[in-house]
């Protein structure tokens, strides 16, 4: 069963490094899966470790077979699949398969000339009045056109992200087979999860329509204002009805293997019901994730929507709930609220997302409370999305800064380099794993919490519904089997509110809570009680 899973987060170069370079590796990784063992969760994320030029930090792959050296080799992958068999854990790797580094030998052979093995295995366009005249109007996730001209083929190529990084052409179904048994290539090496990268962007319009304009007013979840890709509706550049036909081809490969297939949805409009028809029935993905919650307000009006939406209207698909990644400024940083109660705030988010139907994740150093690190300067960032934007947007680099392990050590126990890629923010030295021991600690309130969750088969698999009880109070009610039924309410305010009485013991009480039956929730309380 999916519904209920828990999967964690890792971004490898920021979790521990073993190997004094100022990097995280999976040798590091492996030392620290007794921790993410201790949480309770069943899946363990790794971003992408794969060979790579790290223009978008392993996001763009020049080998999709081998791993990085700054990260290890086969054999550091090979133990840390190994241990994490022996603590439960299901490894799950990011595959990143619309696109390849402009580094891979499968791209520069494609732009040698126009009859070669590879020519087509990205989406080429012929420059028939030079090269300003762009094939159409489809723009970049990371500014400006998504084409590129290329001198020496006098044609343009795809690239939906950074300049270095063509599209795959998945029209061609050589390039389907040829990442096919890339992940079977690492099914076979012990993996039971593939996280899928834009998993919507594998296919594109062949008649090379223009994307029509949003109106004036249009916003994205999973992009900043200021980026001029957020007033298109991408209708021919991705989101396109041929990629359910690989989705099937997929999860017949990952049948045979037991893989769990988790799809990121990057989709401004309609994500629900993309998530829906990717995840509907059993020949697809299992779930899939968009940006509801990670781009979205926080508010009772928001949630009772998002929820109502997705759950309360036919297909019935999965979906993972996530409040924060590596693409997101971290959620206690983001969503407002009164920091003279962030441990009351962070328990009730927590809370908030075990009680949601589906799956969920959790990134790394959200069970510790980390704040977004704030980067002030341009020459300070690293990551190319910020670079283009800053200082509107000052990029993903403050969500990516070193997992914190030793308060009074030296980069806060994450390396004994004297300089680590990101820098250790002070703030977060505080709330490093060796200072959260004590049984109120957010840390031990997540592990308690997600026990709590595997043990009601109300919160495993149970229907859900909610209703605004006021502005700032939000219920959930979860159905199980035999109609018997859990509500939660939550105050999304810095004040005590009024609930109704109950008679019924509270089975997941906030700190904030000193009576069993009382009438108030206190700021940023939380109650969990059978109805």
């Amino acid at each position: 069963m999916i519904d209920g899973k828990i999967i964690y987060q890792i971004y490898p170069r920021s979790f521990y490094d073993s190997t004094k370079s100022g990097t995280g590796d999976l040798t590091g990784i492996e030392d620290k899966l007794d921790y993410v063992a201790s949480l309770g969760v069943d899946y363990v994320w790794l971003s992408p470790f794969f060979t790579s030029p790290m223009k978008d930090f392993g996001y763009d792959v020049a080998d999709y077979c081998n791993v990085d050296p700054i990260f290890g080799d086969l054999s550091s992958f090979d133990r840390l699949v190994e241990k994490a068999n022996k603590l439960n854990l299901k490894v799950m790797i990011d595959m990143v398969i619309s696109h390849s580094s402009d580094q891979h030998p499968w791209f520069l052979e494609s732009c040698r000339n126009i009859d070669n093995d590879k020519s087509d295995w990205y989406v080429w366009v012929d420059a028939k009045k030079g090269a300003h005249s762009l094939p159409n109007n489809w723009l970049s996730v990371f500014g400006n056109s998504s084409w590129q001209y290329h001198e020496g083929r006098n044609q343009f190529y795809l690239h939906n992200f950074l300049v270095s990084q063509p599209d795959l052409n998945f029209h061609n179904l050589a390039v389907q087979e040829a990442m096919l048994g890339v992940c079977e290539f690492w099914m076979k090496r012990g993996i039971k999860g593939i996280r899928l990268d834009t998993v919507n962007f594998y296919f594109h319009d062949l008649q090379l329509r223009d994307n029509p304009l949003h109106s004036e007013h249009s916003t994205a979840l999973d992009s900043p204002g200021c980026n001029p890709y957020i007033k298109q509706n991408h209708l021919y550049d991705k989101n396109r009805p041929e990629n359910i036909n690989f989705l099937i081809h997929l999860r017949k490969l990952a049948n045979q293997y037991d893989v769990l297939l988790l799809g990121e949805v990057g989709a401004d409009q309609e994500t629900a019901h993309m998530i829906k028809n990717y995840t509907t029935g059993n020949d697809k993905l299992h779930l899939c994730y968009g940006f509801d919650y990670i781009g979205g307000p926080f508010s009772v009006k928001y949630y009772c929507e998002s929820i109502n939406n997705f759950w309360g209207t036919p297909p019935k698909g999965m979906i993972c709930n996530s409040f924060g990644n590596h693409d997101s400024v971290r959620w206690i940083s983001r969503w407002e609220h009164n920091n003279d109660y962030d441990l009351e705030f962070t328990k009730l988010c927590a809370s908030l997302l075990m009680f949601l139907k589906g799956a969920c994740c959790i990134y790394q150093g959200e069970e510790l409370g980390l704040s977004e690190y704030e980067i002030t300067k341009k020459e300070d960032i690293k990551d190319p999305y910020g670079l283009a934007f800053f200082p509107e947007f000052k990029g993903r680099d403050g969500c990516r800064t070193p997992m914190v392990w030793q308060k009074d050590a030296l980069n806060g126990g994450f390396s004994s380099a004297p300089k680590t890629w990101l820098p250790v923010p002070e703030e977060h030295l505080a709330k490093a794993v060796d200072q959260q021991n004590e049984p109120d600690s957010l840390l031990n309130f997540y592990r308690q919490l997600i026990i709590f969750k595997k043990n009601n088969e109300i919160l495993q698999s149970g229907d859900i519904q909610a209703e605004p009880i006021s502005k700032n109070l939000l219920r959930i009610i979860r159905t199980g089997a035999k109609g018997d039924k859990l509500e939660g309410i939550f105050n999304f305010s810095d004040t005590k509110l009024s609930i109704n009485k109950s008679n019924q013991d509270i089975l997941w009480p906030n700190n904030n809570n000193n009576n069993n039956r009382s009438n108030e929730l206190g700021p940023y309380g939380v109650v969990i009680r059978k109805i």
